[in-house]
């Protein structure tokens, strides 16, 4: 869920999923896949940054629960704000192993290329 304020300042939260687009008309107008429309304070800009930021923090927490591990809340501040590579750090390799330490064992690895 995005956090968002309406036009008469009340907070609320959206699920970003739902969102199918989102017009500044000067007013920044949210329009749900189901045609419910949100009159929200925040810019179209920052509208957008939110979800891209909401999105980055769920790959992200992905990709640590991939890694085997569970984060505390301390470390989930830092994955959202460090962690938006698409290429894994030298943490991301599997036990044993690194990429290309041979010719085929990680061909067909969904995080190569």
């Amino acid at each position: 869920m995005v956090p968002l304020t309406r036009l008469t300042g009340v907070p609320f939260a959206l699920n970003p999923d739902l969102i199918e687009r989102v017009d500044e008309t000067p007013d920044t107008v949210i329009t749900l896949v189901d045609g419910t429309k949100y009159l929200v304070r925040e810019s179209l800009d920052e509208v957008v940054a939110v979800v891209v930021d909401y999105r980055a923090r769920l790959l992200a927490a992905a990709g640590a629960l991939d890694a085997g591990k569970r984060l505390d809340a301390a470390e989930r501040s830092v994955v959202r704000r460090n962690r938006l590579s698409a290429v894994p750090g030298p943490d991301d390799s599997p036990t044993g192993s690194t990429v290309g330490s041979s010719a085929g064992s990680s061909a067909g690895s969904p995080r190569e290329g």
